[in-house]
């Protein structure tokens, strides 16, 4: 169990003429108590999501604050069942080495007495879930955007929306509503979101004194039959989705890059390969990752962090028992789970491979190292295709290939488990063409089968795991770049091609 005492000082700028001021988190792991000038002001629960607090009333206008934080990390504490994902104490091959403390930027910002406290906008296509007389994204129909406009004091606030050409500069279209109630207005004209054309634009809401930016894209994800075939719509039309699993770890800052760039930078590697997807897999980012995403062209799948791996411990009378959460921590894990989904439309995988219940839009297969997506053969612990949903692979590859000690995480313990690596590869010629028959298998899945989309293992190697596409460190890239961009090409052909003169119902 740790715990730690984090601190810092700082003054207010001496140009603020403020009636508010307040204190940003946007992540710490995993209980914080925050004190301002010996003040207890706020307590936060959950490693992964963003809070905020106005510390007016406990500054000090001329002079130094002080700012204390007190952190509580639980990890792999006894009695402790959190969201964790692959963080633990006792680092092993598949989990990895914990964060703790504040691992997200800190901030303060000034606000009028009444602020903009959150901002959700949902901007479809058409408003509509699959139209379909919209042939392309420059058809002059209108789209249309559902957004709501907190605030911090009183509701019903009348609000301003601006929607901005990103390109341009111009406004091209404006909405007055009140704060705290949902509205729509349409947009015309405008261009779709895809992974080939990620056409942004910028929002401004203004409430009173209170002006906030942000931005949307206009897009409807959906699912639908083609052909007979269930399958993930976007804008309406069969997308096939092929991304990397991606964890998001770093040898220098464990869970946090170490900055923007090297951030964008795995996203940059996955899409000039030709991936249009990743699997966030049981972490939650920074906000700036998913806006690079959205710049991008990369559609998500974003997991939920687990609770704490299966463990065991045992009782005075020697019995060995499972370490499972109780209701309590049942109840934590759905309300964290509510704030990682703000957004009601998203197909939803509601167990990605192992044992399913039958429950989401997905029958998702997890196989290493080939494919069973949407086939009719399949291997325990997952389950058959279900073709009332929509078939895909969730895991598969994760083909390994050892590399010299300057690009592994040089802990013993890590190197011993390498050969759990689900394949190794002895060469780079080896693995590249275990590569290629992989996704050779995967391809005559979705010219024969029904699968819909699939998730390679894994962008990067993470400690004692070999199977990245980029080494740890992100000094060797494996695939042989041309090969795989073909190789991945050919499955969006092979997509398009089964959905051509398709009917969607």
């Amino acid at each position: 169990m740790l715990y730690s005492w984090l601190a810092t000082s700082f003054n207010l700028p001496s140009t603020w003429k403020t009636e508010r001021v307040l204190l940003n988190f946007a992540a710490v792991d995993y209980e914080a108590t925050v004190f301002v000038n010996g003040y207890n002001v706020t307590f936060h629960r959950g490693g992964y999501f963003a809070f905020a607090v106005d510390v007016t009333h406990y500054l000090k206008s001329n002079g130094t604050n002080e700012l204390l934080v007190f952190v509580h990390d639980p990890t792999d504490s006894d009695g402790y069942v959190i969201p964790i994902g692959k963080q633990t104490l006792r680092p092993s091959h598949i989990f990895y080495t914990p964060c703790s403390g504040i691992w997200q930027s800190v901030w303060i910002e000034s606000a009028p007495s009444n602020y903009i406290t959150q901002l959700d906008i949902s901007a479809g296509m058409d408003g509509q879930g699959v139209p379909p007389s919209r042939t392309n994204s420059s058809n002059p129909l209108t789209d249309v955007v559902n957004t709501t406009v907190s605030s911090s004091r009183n509701a019903g606030v009348p609000v301003k929306i601006a929607v901005i050409d990103r390109n341009s500069k111009e406004t091209i279209a404006t909405h007055s509503g009140t704060s705290d109630v949902q509205c729509t207005f349409s947009v015309p004209f405008v261009n779709l979101w895809s992974p080939h054309s990620p056409t942004l634009y910028d929002i401004t809401v203004t409430l009173r004194d209170d002006e906030v930016t942000s931005y949307t894209g206009f897009r409807t994800i959906s699912r639908g039959k083609v052909n007979g075939i269930e399958r993930p719509l976007l804008n309406g039309k069969f997308v096939f989705q092929f991304g990397t699993l991606d964890q998001g770890f770093w040898p220098d800052g464990i869970y946090l890059p170490p900055n923007r760039e090297a951030m964008v930078y795995d996203l940059g590697v996955l899409k000039e390969l030709g991936f249009n997807m990743l699997r966030k897999h049981i972490k939650v980012e920074p906000a700036l990752f998913y806006q690079a995403c959205d710049e991008m062209g990369i559609l998500l799948f974003q997991d939920m962090p687990s609770l704490r791996p299966l463990q065991q411990k045992t009782l005075d009378n020697c019995t060995v028992v499972t370490i499972l959460p109780g209701a309590a921590q049942q109840d934590e894990f759905a309300r964290q789970l509510e704030l990682l989904i703000l957004d009601p439309t998203r197909l939803v995988d509601s167990t990605s491979g192992w044992y399913d219940h039958g429950a989401g839009d997905f029958s998702d297969n997890h196989h290493y190292a080939n494919p069973q997506c949407g086939s009719p053969f399949y291997s325990i612990p997952s389950s058959p295709y279900d073709p009332g949903r929509i078939g895909i692979q969730g895991e598969f590859g994760g083909i390994g290939q050892n590399v010299s000690i300057e690009h592994l995480w040089n802990i013993k313990d890590a190197i011993d488990t390498i050969n759990q690596t689900y394949e190794i590869d002895t060469s780079i010629e080896a693995w590249n063409y275990r590569g290629h028959r992989l996704l050779g298998e995967l391809l005559d899945q979705v010219n024969f089968y029904s699968c819909s989309g699939g998730i390679w293992t894994q962008t990067t190697d993470v400690e004692g795991e070999v199977n990245g596409l980029l080494t740890y460190d992100r000094r060797v890239l494996r695939p042989h770049v041309r090969q795989w961009q073909a190789d991945i090409q050919s499955l969006y052909d092979a997509a398009s091609s089964r959905s051509n003169n398709s009917m969607v119902s």
